[in-house]
């Protein structure tokens, strides 16, 4: 099958410990359609390995569901707080797991390189990613902006990645 013709399911997510978001589009040649897209909240009094557990029975549910032939996992930007920037890497690296035992391919993007894709504009505001997702997919909403974030990253993704599965 060539490239244009390949129908590829891929699940854009947005990892988070407080909130992650997830967003399934389809390829097909050229066409993307949206299929999914939702978030998960985790309580911050909730013990740290319970909340990476949730996280991480929920995406294996999401990928029960709609079987994507690859992941795309927004890489996180790590400011100056060492422990906001460990729970993170916990939690990218449940998502990563999890992924990895489903026998999905995972595929990774700079939250920049998805804005550029996405709006044209690496420093492009959070408005105006959601924005663009939904004109790009044509939705008229979304559950929240940490979907709108994985639906970007799948569609980053679609438009420039690696098809050689």
């Amino acid at each position: 099958m060539s490239e244009e013709n390949k129908i590829l399911t891929i699940l854009g997510i947005d990892p988070g410990l407080a909130t992650a978001g997830y967003g399934i589009i389809i390829r097909a040649g050229h066409k993307l359609s949206y299929v999914d897209s939702g978030e998960i909240t985790t309580k911050s009094k909730t013990p740290f390995e319970t909340r990476l557990l949730a996280i991480s029975s929920w995406l294996r549910e999401i990928i029960e569901k709609e079987s994507p032939q690859i992941g795309v996992v927004e890489e996180t930007f790590y400011g100056s707080n060492a422990k906001t920037a460990l729970q993170m890497g916990h939690a990218r690296g449940a998502i990563l797991l999890t992924l990895s035992q489903a026998n999905v391919e995972c595929a990774e993007y700079s939250a920049r390189s998805i804005k550029q894709a996405v709006v044209g504009n690496g420093s492009a505001s959070k408005e105006q990613v959601e924005y663009m997702v939904k004109n790009i997919l044509n939705v008229k909403e979304l559950p929240g902006e940490h979907a709108a974030d994985a639906l970007a990253a799948a569609i980053c993704h679609a438009n420039h990645g690696d098809f050689s599965l």
